[in-house]
């Protein structure tokens, strides 16, 4: 009977121990400053290399973005020169069409003309003389109308022509039955480099149709069927030629 209240005082101290006794705790650990300079040390140079790395790709993307649009601006400025020179090239191929047509018209007016309401093709224009292949136009002019050398070829040209070129006897004595009259009449010979040259380019062979070659004289065809050399300022007649109309 009196022994149990001594063995609840035991189990009280005991209790009073266990609450009184040390209280185990976790205490965070913190990394020496050694440790810390330490990995601050090794990270340094990747840190370094990627802002590095940072630094030239946006270095490389400022300079690419820079070049493509001033390349951009370049063409650009090329394309529209293009389309310049595009609506230039159409409107002069539409002025040469238009050019053509006309030319094309009034051939056909010049060699086919209306005659009672029919066109009647001939192998030259009127006003030309035809002796196959070829058509002569016979400028009989006064005498305060006759040129030049140079100016009677300048006619001629304006004629879609130009002076008679001849490389046979043939058509030398077709030149000469033009030419009856006693004046001269210019014809596509003259002096260069002290030769005579068809306006052709051609040298003349038949050394025998014209005295030697004088520096400044060009050939007239007279009546008496043989050319002669005078000085190209003076002032004649003159022979056009062009190729008649095939039909």
């Amino acid at each position: 009977m009196n022994r149990k209240p001594l063995e609840e005082t035991e189990e009280i101290t005991e209790e009073v121990d266990y609450v009184n006794g040390p209280v185990c705790t976790v205490k965070k650990m913190a990394a020496p400053p050694d440790h810390r300079f330490r990995f601050f040390t090794q990270s340094f140079p990747l840190i370094a290399v990627c802002w590095l790395i940072l630094l030239v790709i946006m270095g490389l993307r400022i300079h690419f973005t820079s070049v493509i649009s001033e390349n951009n601006a370049k063409l650009t400025a090329e394309i529209q020169d293009l389309k310049t020179q595009n609506q230039e090239l159409e409107s002069q191929m539409n002025n040469w069409k238009e050019l053509n047509a006309s030319r094309a018209q009034w051939s056909i007016d010049l060699y086919c003309p209306m005659i009672k309401n029919k066109r009647v093709c001939q192998h030259c224009q009127e006003g030309w003389e035809y002796n196959e292949p070829s058509c002569y136009a016979i400028n009989n002019a006064r005498p305060s109308d006759r040129k030049t050398w140079e100016e009677a070829r300048e006619d001629c040209r304006g004629k879609n022509a130009d002076f008679a070129v001849v490389h046979n006897q043939d058509e030398k004595d077709i030149i000469s039955r033009y030419t009856w009259r006693a004046v001269g009449f210019w014809i596509g010979l003259r002096v260069e480099d002290g030769k005579w040259r068809w306006i052709d380019g051609s040298d003349l062979t038949e050394t025998s149709w014209i005295e030697a070659p004088t520096d400044g004289h060009c050939a007239i065809s007279n009546a008496y069927r043989r050319w002669t050399s005078v000085s190209c300022d003076d002032r004649q007649e003159w022979i056009c030629k062009k190729n008649a109309l095939s039909f």
